[in-house]
């Protein structure tokens, strides 16, 4: 099946998240959208004492985390260890953020995993979205959750289809994945590790691994070095 690359255990490094036991028994990583609210609250309420403190309903932060007095965070959410919320981030629920993440100035997260060292640092919006390890979002990129005419997502990988079920979807980014500035990844994006996607790119569908995203008609594969 062409969705086989874009099984969980292709995409993601689960070691590199504090959410692993959220895709256990899922195949693909979107699989998880429903579910990031209920896990939230079900892991928070375990976690360590000494390493994390609750702020708020069902908010909690690392203590090592750098939080700026002007980012705002409403709950459900994890900010793991050493993460960074800068001026006016904006985590409006249903948010994992991994270690050594950065949220920064006026960027907006809702329903979304964060896997460790990812960053979204400068005006990004991920809505419904899973980002992997070490992905990163240029300035100004980001995802579109919903169609224009509110139909359910369905997933595209050339001339193979797959159905979601979902209302609201945004992009899914294996790991290291690397998106240019200004680009917007459509609803249903799903982007292989290893991953560039260029400046002011439209991205609809699937990107294969280790590839270079030019625009539509001009992905390439990366060369060895």
């Amino acid at each position: 099946m062409s969705f086989e690359a874009y099984r969980i255990e292709n995409m993601l490094s689960l070691e590199e998240t504090i959410a692993k036991e959220l895709f256990s028994g899922k195949t693909y990583p979107w699989e998880v959208l429903p579910d990031i609210g209920d896990f939230i609250v079900r892991l928070g309420n375990t976690l360590p004492e000494d390493k994390f403190e609750k702020r708020g309903d069902d908010i909690w932060i690392a203590k090592s985390a750098h939080i700026f007095d002007s980012a705002y965070i409403a709950g459900p959410c994890i900010i793991d260890e050493g993460a960074e919320l800068r001026q006016c981030a904006f985590i409006r629920g249903k948010a994992i953020v991994g270690k050594k993440c950065v949220v920064g100035n006026s960027c907006e997260l809702k329903n979304v995993v964060l896997f460790n060292n990812c960053e979204v640092p400068h005006y990004n919006y991920v809505g419904d979205s899973v980002l992997g390890f070490h992905a990163h979002m240029g300035a100004g990129a980001i995802t579109s959750n919903i169609k224009s005419d509110r139909t359910n997502v369905v997933l595209h990988d050339g001339a193979d289809t797959l159905a979601t079920g979902y209302r609201k979807m945004g992009a899914i980014l294996g790991d290291w994945v690397e998106v240019g500035c200004n680009s917007v990844l459509n609803p249903g994006s799903v982007i292989g590790p290893h991953t560039n996607i260029y400046p002011l790119s439209m991205v609809r569908g699937c990107v294969p691994a280790s590839h270079i995203y030019k625009d539509r008609d001009h992905v390439v594969a990366k060369e060895n070095r």
